[in-house]
């Protein structure tokens, strides 16, 4: 993942920053409770494409 691109990268819903998870390829949205996949080095930044994380994830 390019750090260039973690640096302008915002969640689409709250515009918060995200963390990068790079052992599951996964940009972390906090408030959100949401982790948007990494496919190919491609963030999919697609609400529906998000995976809601559990309160033990946070």
């Amino acid at each position: 993942m390019d750090a260039r691109l973690l640096d302008i990268l915002v969640c689409p819903l709250c515009k918060g920053e995200l963390i990068y998870k790079k052992v599951e390829q996964e940009l972390v949205c906090k408030p959100c409770k949401l982790a948007y996949p990494i496919r190919d080095d491609i963030p999919v930044m697609l609400e529906e494409e998000a995976r809601l994380l559990k309160e033990d994830e946070l």
